[in-house]
């Protein structure tokens, strides 16, 4: 028998290591199917768009798989520049990363010293918490008002040590967003040292006057922001993992030197490049999203919950009691959704739009779940 390597306590690694709790992501289709011994599976859970990529995406891809044995281009060169000419920027002012989720670990990575502070609001996306704290740092989470981003008290919240202020826009898990108007409002009042994160990452869903491009509102206006965007949700790309920063060129660039240097496959940067220009495929899933949120709605109200409005592609509503039940329930059903205990709301569920015939499925097993 080979020896094994006797174990650590906790006192071996770091305190603030020690204290996290990992995210934990919506569970596979394969596994759920395997565990469960079901031969249809559907996935509402992650908020991953129901179309896979476009052909333009697809087609670079195959193209670059004869290549794969030679390393990414470490400084996704062409991505960031087609990004900077994408948005009107300097390219100094784009950092890509692996996931809008890779990004915020920048951040944190560059501007977090064990003592510092991030305010949020609470619940919402689990990253902001979970990477400040790895950095040692303390996150002050503020409840949402009318499960919307409570944008005076997150102001209120701001100490002297407070370095960063996320606001998730359109929130998740609550899938609510803040009018322009009080984005405006936020920026008048937030102090100049503190780096407004403004998260960003459904943007492509959303087609209201009052829901504002924070590229061009934001920071183009000269404001002390960094917005966040991703290929991960109407693209398609969620597998490959790219997201991208546009922020003030000293907050880049020290984002780009704790960047690890391959973040971004070689697939991952020809994919997102072949994605930037998505056009009329990019319109029609936005048109379907809106009708998929009207159609989940229903369905939620027909069966006596509360979904609250969102301009994203999923909703989220309350169960009344501990959500892993229903959540149990509709796994039994064969549809994974997401309880949201981790998010900080463990009465409370999330399910994401999905095809039309996924959500009629949906509603069946929902039904026979409540029964």
């Amino acid at each position: 028998m080979p020896k094994v390597a006797a174990d650590r306590d906790d006192s071996f690694f770091r305190a603030s290591v020690n204290g996290l709790s990992p995210y934990q992501p919506g569970r596979p289709i394969e596994h759920v199917q395997r565990e469960l011994g079901l031969e249809h599976v559907i996935k509402l859970a992650s908020n991953e768009g129901p179309f896979g990529p476009l052909p333009a995406a697809l087609e670079a891809m195959a193209q670059a798989a004869a290549d794969l044995n030679r390393y990414p281009d470490g400084g996704a060169h062409a991505l960031h520049h087609a990004l900077a000419e994408r948005h009107g920027v300097p390219v100094a002012n784009v950092c890509a990363g692996a996931g809008a989720d890779g990004c915020i670990d920048y951040l944190s990575q560059a501007i977090l010293d064990p003592g510092d502070e991030i305010v949020c609001g609470w619940p919402s996306f689990p990253s902001y918490v979970i990477y400040a704290r790895k950095q040692g740092a303390h996150a002050h989470l503020v409840p949402l008002r009318d499960h919307r981003y409570d944008l005076d008290a997150l102001a209120d919240a701001i100490t002297p040590r407070t370095k960063i202020v996320y606001i998730c826009h359109p929130n998740n898990p609550t899938g609510t967003m803040n009018t322009t108007d009080e984005l405006d409002a936020w920026f008048d009042r937030v102090p100049e040292r503190v780096i407004t994160v403004v998260d960003q990452a459904y943007f492509e869903y959303i087609d209201r006057p009052d829901y504002p491009d924070a590229v061009e509102r934001c920071f183009k206006a000269g404001r002390d922001v960094v917005v966040l965007r991703t290929f991960s949700k109407i693209y398609g790309l969620a597998g490959q993992r790219v997201g991208y920063a546009v922020g003030p060129a000293q907050v880049i660039a020290a984002m780009t030197k704790v960047r690890r240097p391959f973040d971004l496959t070689t697939t991952a940067q020809v994919a997102a490049l072949a994605s930037i220009d998505g056009g009329a495929e990019i319109e029609r899933r936005r048109a379907i999203n809106t009708k998929g949120l009207e159609r989940l709605t229903e369905i939620l109200s027909e069966h006596g919950l509360e979904p609250v409005p969102s301009v994203g592609n999923f909703v989220y509503f309350e169960v009344g009691s501990d959500a892993a039940e229903l959540f149990e329930r509709l796994l039994l059903e064969g549809v994974i959704v997401r309880p949201l205990a981790g998010f900080g709301s463990p009465t409370a569920i999330r399910v994401s739009v999905g095809t039309p015939d996924e959500l009629d499925e949906f509603a069946g097993a929902l039904g026979r779940a409540l029964a």
